[in-house]
């Protein structure tokens, strides 16, 4: 794996770290696992041009994030907008364990150490027909609660959509059926086939344009429900009833 150290470079949370080359690397390889730019590179390690060989160490951007109690790196990787695989490389781990109080590494998007903000409308392809079947489960799903609740109930199903673990658009997230349970329960009990409120509409475009309240939750619930597999859950946060969680 990587060979990673870090080195103060000013009094933010903005370091730079070494990486020693390894067989295979490229500069652009390198550059696109810590989310970079070949010319950065080459400009902060005074490079003449891309060759680069191994056990060679480069200086390499990088933030860095403290974890807290119910953080994990997938919901690290969404909350800074980077494949979790970056994530894991950047800081030399096989597996998703990490505890609070550990210092996690940021790969940078660019010179100045921010990363990109989420951008859902960018990656996610949608008609009209997949805004008000969105906005039919968050009317069935959240009438009554907060605007910030319905928002956050839009915002697990483009989260999901947005994820590997589930399908790749706005429809098969929400009709789908896993080991014959319903994801969703308006959709099993035809609660989604009432037309949708103006507020729940609204709340399904901010969604779509990338606005998330829970930081990349894929999970939510009322705070009835008892499943001790979904109340296990690292929770994102609450509005009203309704539980999100990662």
């Amino acid at each position: 794996m990587l060979a990673l150290s870090l080195t103060l470079v000013s009094s933010s949370s903005v370091f730079a770290a070494s990486y020693k080359v390894k067989p295979g690397d490229t500069l652009y390889k390198v550059s696109k696992a810590y989310n970079t730019t070949t010319n950065v590179l080459t400009k902060d390690n005074g490079l003449s041009s891309d060759t680069i060989y191994v056990g060679q160490v480069l200086n390499v951007p990088t933030n860095t994030y403290n974890v807290v109690s119910g953080d994990t790196l997938f919901f690290i990787a969404k909350k800074y907008s980077i494949p979790l695989e970056e994530l894991r490389v950047a800081n030399d781990k096989l597996g998703d364990i990490i505890h609070p109080g550990d210092v996690i590494k940021i790969p940078t998007s660019s010179e100045n150490g921010q990363a990109p903000p989420r951008d859902a409308s960018k990656v996610i392809k949608y008609s009209n027909s997949d805004v008000d079947l969105l906005a039919r489960l968050i009317t069935a799903e959240a009438s009554g609660e907060s605007a910030n609740a319905m928002l956050s109930v839009g915002a697990v199903v483009v989260n999901r959509v947005q994820s590997a673990q589930f399908p790749g658009n706005i429809s098969s997230v929400i009709n789908e059926v896993c080991d014959g349970s319903y994801q969703f329960t308006p959709v099993k009990n035809g609660m989604i086939d009432k037309v949708a409120s103006k507020s729940a509409t609204s709340a399904a475009y901010q969604a779509l344009k990338g606005n998330d309240p829970t930081n990349g939750a894929l999970f939510f619930f009322d705070n009835t429900v008892t499943n001790e597999w979904l109340t296990s859950k690292p929770v994102a946060t609450t509005l009203g009833n309704l539980i999100f969680a990662y």
